[in-house]
């Protein structure tokens, strides 16, 4: 018996040769995990050996070898007739007895239960390369109960060696087929089809981000995550501010989940699982609440930390005791493997038709002819380098998505199979587009882009882009002057915040009012004085799952701030308070009614004076809310706050004591506030700003339309803006000047500096703090940077040796 059962108590990493790695990775996490109060169902493995035992007495080998003999490896023409044959020979052999007593044996005696459903799961190990990953490649089987249904399943994992994406799996890294065995893992069945399920990483799978936990759930079993049948919960967790005590759920979002997998009401062995609708009260519901998504949040850092790497792993909530459980981990394979940095940039030039869209999987373009599928069986129809167009897909896939160019499925989400074979191929995916199939037609050419944002496009036609890769490495960050991004996008900030940096210099809120909120504040504030029906309708939808409608508000941008915030914590992040001008404004929903109709919108009511202004001011009180949740209760205390165009000190002091009544207090818990330097007045009066803000940051596009009296909106004037001109240049080495006598902190947010080494040389011999550019712009406003820096030193270096050379003369 000892030979072919592994208790999970008696099972550690090291054993991986013998009860392959899931197993193992059990048994490491019950002997050493469960008294650090994780919940791991107990269980236990039944051994390679015991697989081999099988085979031997069976005597299988040379057929099974002699079936993988005949296996054309070129285009792999018999693959499913060849395993077909050795699953009909595995499941045809008879369970010895020694092994059929060791295997109920101990599930009678692990379990005091011969009725105890259990998990029967397959866990593969190859002899010579014990580290070797299978993941996915073979069959589980869940809620078996008694011996007979318990026996018949463990051959059914033995017969699963030899699915068809398995044998591929195998070919295609060069394992023997008879070097590879089978351990089965018989593991306490938790009850997720009456709770729910889901998966988690130790870093944000999209990116590779590592201070971020990603759970995924879903009602009933896991398979729908990993089939990428409906779209999941999802929640970004950040390790610091869990670490710390504080609110640490940066974002919450609610998927469809539409279907959920339950197990059939059939009296017989085959556990036979459906998908049943999901009924709408839980559809709107989360499948977890805060306390639970700590829990496995803090839980997912104990495993990372006692295994030394980032991992992924599975969880499960049980309907009837409602406890959560690990039920299994593994490391990382895909992000942990990176070391340099290296930054591709795509950027679309030509567009097409817009066919359809769904979920961004990486931030790539990738073109070429699309083949509508509905099973793996029309695998034959698939070229190298071609589209692949799909409901959904399933490891049965695997054996082909080494030919696509790109992925485009119907349903999941970003934890879908579709989502995790598209990161680890490097392939382009957009996946949950719901109508692809539909409206994409065979053949025909298409572009996918998911360089423009969370939304993947696909676009009708070959479409133009460019790609620009930047070895970043080694890139000296100079600390004269620090160069700083400017983003808004929250979906990129992970990403991002992999560039060489120091922060965010202009994180700029309007993006995610428009975008994720998209409702104007006042709107939620006064609802009851819309009287737009369809308007009013559109924000009960959209506030529907929140108790009052300004915590949607305070919610949905908090959480846009805090995604960003804690990619870059602890680098600054400069958040600039809202600055849309009214006609932007009133095209957010419900914004028509709160805005008033200007003639130049540009020069009016926006920014600073909206902020203490009646017409506006509880909206202002929302966005404070939003930033002191993001600040206090989610620790990010690197989030700095600016006010936009502020065109007085008074003004500026109103809305200083504005900000302090709605809880955000300068000085207090650190807090900087900064100033937009883009007004002329702003320059002039440079010394009394100072008194009341703690640093300036130039806007030179509105301090350059000022300056020359232009309207950048303007396009039949657009020829004489030039943030270049001498009065706009004059004015902002002005402002440099006076901050730093002023010992103020100063920087600009540009596209000049990265265009211009002149425009850069300007900024930096005035002394300036620091530059934020846009992502496109950063490498090449670094090398500026550095360029005048080296220059300014050599003309130092070459000042001091003829001061020397003098002196000795």
């Amino acid at each position: 018996m000892e030979a072919f059962i592994r208790k999970f108590s008696e099972t550690g990493i090291n054993d991986i040769a013998e009860v392959g790695g899931k197993n193992a990775s059990l048994g490491e996490m019950y002997s050493h995990l469960t008294a650090k109060d994780l919940l791991i169902p107990d269980g236990f493995a039944i051994t390679a050996s015991a697989y081999r035992y099988f085979i031997d007495e069976n005597k299988l080998g040379d057929k099974l070898a002699g079936l993988m003999g005949k296996l054309d490896r070129k285009d792999f023409s018999n693959l499913a007739r060849t395993g077909a044959q050795a699953r009909k020979l595995i499941m045809d052999a008879h369970m010895p007895p020694a092994l059929g007593f060791a295997i109920t044996e101990a599930y009678d005696y692990l379990f005091d239960n011969d009725d105890q459903p259990v998990a029967v799961r397959s866990s593969a190990t190859a002899e010579d390369l014990p580290d070797a990953s299978f993941a996915g490649q073979h069959e589980s089987y869940l809620n078996v109960q008694g011996h007979t249904a318990l026996l018949y399943a463990v051959k059914k994992c033995f017969a699963s060696l030899y699915t068809d994406r398995a044998i591929k799996y195998r070919e295609d890294k060069g394992f023997g087929h008879n070097k590879v065995f089978l351990s089965v893992g018989v593991q306490q069945m938790v009850r997720a089809d009456l709770g729910c399920s889901g998966v988690g990483f130790t870093l944000e799978p999209e990116s590779g981000f590592r201070d971020v936990v990603h759970l995924a759930g879903v009602w009933g079993l896991g398979e729908n995550i990993v089939q990428g049948t409906v779209t999941p919960d999802e929640f970004l967790i950040f390790k610091t501010s869990l670490r710390h005590g504080k609110k640490a759920i940066i974002q919450r979002n609610l998927g469809a989940k539409n279907k959920m997998m339950v197990y059939a009401d059939v009296d017989d062995d085959t556990n036979t699982t459906i998908n049943k609708d999901t009924p709408w009260k839980m559809r709107e519901r989360f499948v977890l609440n805060d306390e639970e998504v700590q829990k496995l949040a803090k839980w997912a850092l104990i495993i990372e930390e006692h295994y030394g790497k980032p991992m992924d792993f599975e969880w499960a909530k049980d309907g009837i005791d409602h406890q959560l459980y690990i039920i299994q981990a593994r490391p990382e394979t895909v992000h942990s493997r990176e070391r340099s940095i290296k930054i591709t940039s795509y950027k679309i030039k030509e567009k097409g038709e817009v066919i359809t869209t769904g979920e961004a999987i990486g931030n790539k373009i990738a073109s070429g002819c699309a083949r509508v599928l509905s099973s793996p069986a029309e695998a034959g129809k698939l070229q190298q380098g071609d589209i692949l167009v799909t409901d959904i897909t399933s490891p049965d896939w695997d054996p082909i998505m080494k030919k696509v160019g790109g992925i485009v499925t119907n349903k999941g989400g970003r934890t879908s199979h579709a989502a995790i074979i598209a990161r680890e191929l490097g392939a382009v995916a957009v996946v949950g587009t719901e109508n692809a199939t539909q409206t994409i037609k065979d053949g025909e050419v298409i572009t996918l882009s998911c360089a423009e944002g969370k939304s993947g496009i696909v676009y009708r036609g070959r479409c133009i882009w460019e790609e620009t890769v930047s070895d970043v490495s080694n890139l000296e960050l100079p600390e004269l002057v620090r160069p700083q991004l400017i983003i808004g996008e929250p979906d990129q900030a992970f990403e991002l915040a992999r560039y060489p940096s120091y922060g965010v210099g202009l994180m700029r809120m309007e993006f995610i009012i428009s975008n994720y909120v998209k409702v104007h504040p006042l709107a939620l504030v006064n609802f009851d004085k819309l009287t737009d029906e369809s308007e009013r309708l559109e924000i009960a939808n959209l506030t529907r799952n929140y108790e009052n409608k300004e915590s949607y508000f305070i919610d949905k941008l908090s959480q846009g701030v805090a995604t960003i915030a804690a990619a870059f914590y602890p680098k600054e992040v400069i958040v600039r308070m809202s600055d849309f001008k009214t006609n932007e404004y009133a095209g957010l929903i419900g914004g028509k009614t709160f805005e008033p109709e200007e003639e130049n919108p540009m020069i009016g009511f926006r920014g600073a004076s909206r902020y203490y202004n009646e017409r506006y001011r509880e909206g202002f009180r929302l966005e404070c809310e939003a930033m002191k949740l993001v600040r206090n209760d989610m620790g990010l205390t690197n989030v700095k706050l600016m006010i936009p165009f502020c065109r007085t000190v008074d003004e500026g002091k109103k809305v200083l004591a504005q900000m302090e009544k709605f809880g955000l207090k300068r000085g207090k818990n650190g807090l900087e506030i900064f100033v937009m330097a883009e007004i002329p007045s702003n320059v002039i009066l440079a010394e009394e700003f100072a008194k009341i803000f703690d640093g300036f940051s130039i806007g030179s596009n509105d301090l350059t339309q000022l300056t020359l009296g232009i309207d950048r909106d303007s396009s039949l004037i657009a020829g004489l803006f030039d943030e270049q001109n001498p009065a706009s240049k004059q004015l902002i080495i002005t402002m440099i000047e006076k901050a730093r006598k002023l010992h103020r902190k100063v920087g600009l947010c540009g596209q000049a500096p990265s265009d211009s080494k002149e425009f850069t040389r300007i900024l930096v011999e005035a002394g300036i703090d620091s530059i934020a550019f846009n992502p496109d712009a950063l490498i090449s406003g670094i090398k500026n940077i550095n360029e005048v820096l080296n220059t300014q030193r050599q003309e130092e270096i070459k000042s001091e040796l003829t001061g020397l050379k003098n002196l000795v003369m």
